[in-house]
């Protein structure tokens, strides 16, 4: 499918996946549920399944509705390429294993989803794969930690649920340095962040978040950004890939060998609803955040909140960085802490529009309590690293009239007293 660059993305990420001549004149791009693909002949299956040709041999490898979102994925991060997965803790897993196992080492900061902090600190060290933990805004600690077993450095782009924001200039510099791989999860910031653009190489999203936007699909997406040399001695263990594919050697070992072998592919029906919800993300990004910076401001007003952490509050300490990383719109996640737990347990019972989910990126407002649910088997000083308490909720603000969350919100907190 041709790509217009000279279009806007929001224009692109609509008009990128198909073209619809192929699809029996279909504007919206078909669920393709084959699982097998058939050649003419003997000698063109192997030139597909050698990549000597392309085209699709079997679904767990590639399939057209699943290059459709592949194609969006790249256009939103400018990429050379992206593959999906099967969720965001998959694409995540991949990426490391690919990167890092057997003998590598990952910096990672703290104030990561807790998901991804059990995948680094329990399932990932048996294969060889060690973590440091580093304040990715200590940037002489971050130098410090690198060593020759370094794969990547980690981070996110607005920490969940700590809201740190990563400076990726910063952290790019540094990488660059020593060529190492930096790699961001964009899943709290999608379109309203690029970054490729502050010089991070891979780009992470769970899709099942703002790209879906309707809490309908489970999905995770790999985009490398084509900037980094993965020939050097550090990534010794890509050498075959790069001299067979160049500079698509990191896309073409994790497809061809980490998603062909574990299996974590995408299944074409999610792919499509993934599709439509890539579709209208510009939009809905547009005023989850608008709807996040009102309502994080009347919070802010408030005697019976003690803390209000969102980044585009002026009195926020990444406020600048934030701006900088996200064009002035700031997300659309919140934090807020509200003393005890037993104040937190009831204004999540007393909400009547916010759901009570472990979930973000929804059309819908919610909210959740993440030291009781999504970081409950983390222990006190990882809680504490990741900017998990006790008293705090995080909230990931939707599409409804602000208005009628405010009120919801205030309902709530006289509640709680």
């Amino acid at each position: 499918m041709h790509v217009n660059k000279q279009q806007h993305r929001a224009t692109r990420l609509l008009h990128c996946t198909h073209d619809a001549a192929d699809y029996d004149g279909a504007v919206g791009m078909p669920i393709v549920t084959s699982t097998a693909y058939e050649q003419a002949t003997a000698e063109e299956l192997e030139a597909v399944f050698t990549g000597r040709a392309p085209g699709y041999v079997y679904a767990r490898i590639g399939n057209p509705t699943v290059t459709a979102f592949e194609w969006q994925a790249t256009v939103l991060e400018d990429g050379l390429g992206a593959l999906a997965c099967a969720s965001g803790m998959s694409a995540v897993s991949a990426t490391l294993i690919l990167l890092a196992g057997g003998e590598g080492e990952i910096i990672a900061s703290p104030a990561i989803f807790g998901g991804t902090r059990y995948l680094l600190t329990r399932t990932l060290p048996p294969l060889g794969i060690h973590t440091h933990w580093v304040d990715m805004q200590d940037y002489a600690a971050v130098e410090k930690a690198i060593t020759p077993a370094t794969r990547a450095i980690f981070t996110e782009t607005i920490g969940n649920p700590a809201m740190t924001v990563a400076d990726l200039d910063r952290l790019a510099e540094i990488a660059g340095r020593y060529g190492v791989a930096l790699i961001a999860d964009n899943t709290a910031t999608p379109y309203i962040c690029r970054p490729k653009d502050h010089g991070a190489h891979i780009i992470i999203h769970s899709a099942s978040k703002f790209i879906s936007g309707h809490g309908n699909a489970i999905g995770g997406l790999i985009v490398d950004s084509g900037t980094f040399d993965w020939s050097p001695p550090r990534y010794a263990h890509m050498r075959e890939w790069v001299e067979k594919f160049r500079h698509f050697a990191f896309l073409a070992a994790l497809r061809s060998q980490v998603q062909r072998d574990l299996g974590g592919c995408l299944s074409p029906f999610n792919a499509a609803l993934l599709i439509s919800g890539m579709e209208s993300l510009p939009v809905r990004m547009e005023r989850c955040c608008t709807n996040a910076a009102q309502l994080a401001a009347w919070l802010n007003e408030r005697s019976d909140v003690a803390e209000v952490n969102y980044p585009g509050l002026p009195a926020h300490p990444d406020y600048a960085i934030a701006g900088k990383m996200t064009d002035g719109k700031y997300g659309a996640l919140l934090a807020l802490r509200l003393g005890t737990r037993a104040r937190c347990f009831k204004f999540i019972n007393a909400l009547k529009i916010f759901r009570n989910v472990a979930n973000l990126g929804d059309a819908r407002s919610l909210v959740v309590h993440p030291a009781s649910t999504i970081a409950r088997e983390l222990d006190k000083e990882s809680m504490l690293s990741s900017g998990i308490y006790d008293d705090l909720l995080r909230i990931s603000v939707g599409l409804e009239n602000v208005d009628d969350l405010i009120a919801d919100c205030s309902g709530a907190l006289d509640a709680a007293e």
